[in-house]
């Protein structure tokens, strides 16, 4: 099955073309209106010029002078040359006619209308009228304005021109046209000069981008981006690029570490058995070596069984069965089992549990893992003698289990890390083993519950963890 591959353009070219196409739709669509609106203004204006004109001439030959001229007298003077008035090419046709309609002058030799004006314009009560004629025609608009004195009626004046003539107009559009193509190309000119500084920055971040993506951390990207979006891409970037060269050298760190401490029972368990199989070693001896392999060996196993254990429940493969509980009895059971297998000596274990009961649906072999674990970390972090208090909580809709250590605590730029898989702080590097696995995975067994695992502070005189676990609803009892 073949691939098709889009074809990619580059962010200017692609904004500019859409930006263009979207300017020219709209000035197309703004032409087009502008040029009815054009049509239907300049039309009424000629139309209104129209009658202007008619009622001039009704106006000169009310007079007496004028009216004994229209009885065949030579009438050119009743026709003035008007139609550069209304910014036409040629003057409008013009009839005089008695009041039966009968046409006693016009201002062309040959007209639509010969010896008798229709009487249906003239019976017609609007002034201004629009006809179709037969056959096709064009439209012919009417203007007509009767000639009266003294309430007598002694003729009309009707002044006709097709609705072609009277909306022909070359420069108000021409000014349209110049208008437009000077909107479209001040719009193209404004968008490539912004899709330019848009886009520019956006390119540096994705040649930085590639550079991370080749292995190359020393990014150069500009400061002086205007825009508020650009310089939020430009710093975030920066912020990524700096913490991925930080996890990146972490991660070097931590598999030397991981290894280191893999390689360190084999090596010296391999030394051992050597020595006891040449012989150099004999008896009790031989034997203490044997009893000291084989711890090497539980340890070692141990490591594994917690790198697997880890990989597992980061791959959900391993479920977590949630049971109803007491807290107090569960905090104060793993309390004790911990106790049980270790040495206190000095060290001072108090437990300070509810006082009314509480109930928690979490898996307790889970839980058991996590409590140990903050124990183990607390106990490490102290020197003889100290004090662990494991304190119980309640908020509105939480429950809290607080565990504080009397020792060192965990320095400050090494406290955004301790969840990390693998992380083990510099002091904790040289003075215990292990894989850096027991906070990670204490934490991804604790959201398993529903709950969550915490730094709430650490500080030279201590250290605070505290488990997370939602309250339940009476009805889960």
């Amino acid at each position: 099955m073949s691939k098709t591959t889009k074809k990619r353009v580059p962010l200017q070219r692609y904004w500019t073309t859409r930006y263009l196409l979207t300017i020219l739709v709209g000035l197309t669509i703004i032409a087009v209106v502008s040029a009815l609106w054009i049509r239907h203004t300049t039309l009424k204006n000629r139309l209104h010029m129209m009658e202007f004109m008619a009622e001039e001439m009704v106006s000169r030959m009310v007079n007496q002078q004028d009216r004994e001229m229209l009885p065949g007298e030579n009438s050119s003077g009743l026709f003035p040359e008007r139609g550069h008035l209304m910014d036409m090419e040629k003057n409008p046709l013009i009839y005089i006619a008695d009041p039966q309609g009968i046409i006693l002058a016009s201002n062309r030799p040959e007209h639509p209308w010969q010896g008798r004006l229709d009487a249906a314009i003239l019976n017609e009560e609007s002034d201004v009228q629009k006809l179709s004629e037969d056959g096709g025609a064009e439209p012919l608009y009417v203007v007509k304005k009767p000639i009266e004195s003294e309430s007598v009626l002694f003729g009309w004046v009707v002044i006709a021109e097709t609705e072609s003539n009277l909306t022909k107009v070359k420069q108000e559009y021409r000014q349209l046209f110049i208008m437009i193509i000077g909107l479209a190309l001040l719009g193209w000119a404004a968008i490539y000069i912004v899709s330019r500084k848009l886009s520019h920055p956006i390119q540096e971040v994705s040649k930085a981008a590639r550079q991370v993506r080749n292995g190359d951390y020393q990014i150069s990207l500009p400061n002086d981006a205007k825009a508020e979006e650009v310089h939020e891409l430009i710093h975030s970037f920066k912020e990524m690029s700096q913490q991925l060269q930080k996890l990146e050298a972490l991660r070097t760190e931590l598999l030397a570490g991981v290894t280191h401490e893999l390689k360190t029972p084999v090596t010296s368990i391999s030394g051992l058995l050597q020595a006891v199989n040449d012989g150099v070693v004999s008896g009790e001896e031989a034997k203490e070596f044997l009893e000291i392999s084989l711890k090497e060996t539980a340890k070692m196993r141990t490591m594994v069984e917690d790198l697997l254990a880890f990989n597992s429940f980061a791959a959900s493969a391993v479920p977590v069965s949630l049971k109803t509980q007491s807290l107090n009895k569960l905090v104060k059971d793993a309390v004790h089992q911990w106790k049980v297998g270790q040495e206190l000596g000095d060290l001072v274990v108090d437990v300070e549990l509810l006082q009314e009961e509480e109930n928690v649906r979490v898996d307790p072999v889970r839980f058991q893992q996590i409590m140990t674990n903050l124990l183990n970390n607390a106990k490490q972090a102290m020197d003889s003698p100290g004090k662990i208090e494991v304190t119980v909580k309640k908020s509105i809709n939480t429950l809290h289990i607080d565990i504080k250590d009397t020792g060192s605590g965990i320095p400050q730029e090494e406290q955004p890390f301790i969840f990390e898989r693998f992380y083990r702080g510099h002091e904790k590097k040289y003075k215990v083993g292990g894989l850096g696995l027991g906070l990670p995975f204490s934490k991804m067994v604790a959201q398993a519950m529903d709950g969550d695992l915490e730094l709430i502070k650490s500080t030279p005189t201590g250290t605070i963890f505290r488990i997370c676990l939602p309250k339940i609803a009476s009805s889960f009892i």
